[in-house]
């Protein structure tokens, strides 16, 4: 009869060891955009890795999503008019396209929107050497909510990264019946 309650003390503490969230952040500030703010602890943790050989962005993104459009990332979204649907939310599946300045650009896959301002992406090259970034968290910091302007999760230092990037737009994988 000893032994029940005991059993029930041991199951009750291990209920209490799970372990820690990947990610520990802090509360945004909504009505801040522009002030450095954390995303949401991801649902699973963002991580980034050497592949054997270095990656671009383009040719990640092209495979991940299924887009077959060729050339520098900031000719993606000229490229797309007329062959993608495009738009200015984003959607599981599509291509965020980012403007990071003199004729330069980034593509990243978006594998999931957790909010309205909250979305995470899979993406290579990433202020690095041809790694690349998965489960990423990107937050819509643009002052009318609008995703115009984001801010990407800096995996080495588990916080949400300080500059802000602007966005083209999202490419969403579906053709569009009229082609060129």
């Amino acid at each position: 009869m000893r032994f029940v309650p005991f059993a029930v003390v041991l199951l009750a503490l291990g209920a209490c060891s799970s372990p820690r969230p990947a990610v520990e952040t802090a509360r945004s500030v909504p009505d801040r955009p522009d002030a450095r703010q954390s995303a949401p602890a991801p649902t699973a943790r963002p991580v980034m890795y050497a592949p054997a050989r270095p990656l671009q962005c383009v040719p990640y993104a092209r495979q991940a999503s299924g887009i077959s459009i060729r050339g520098d990332a900031w000719t993606w979204w000229p490229q797309a008019d007329g062959l993608y649907r495009r738009g200015a939310r984003p959607r599981t599946g599509a291509v965020m396209v980012l403007d990071t300045g003199r004729k330069r650009g980034h593509l990243a896959y978006v594998t999931d929107v957790r909010g309205p301002r909250e979305i995470v992406v899979d993406h290579a090259n990433w202020l690095n050497r041809g790694r690349i970034h998965e489960n990423t968290p990107v937050r819509d910091v643009s002052r009318a909510g609008d995703w115009s302007k984001v801010r990407v999760w800096y995996v080495p230092g588990n916080h949400l990264g300080g500059s802000a990037y602007e966005v083209v737009g999202f490419i969403y994988p579906d053709r569009r019946t009229a082609q060129r």
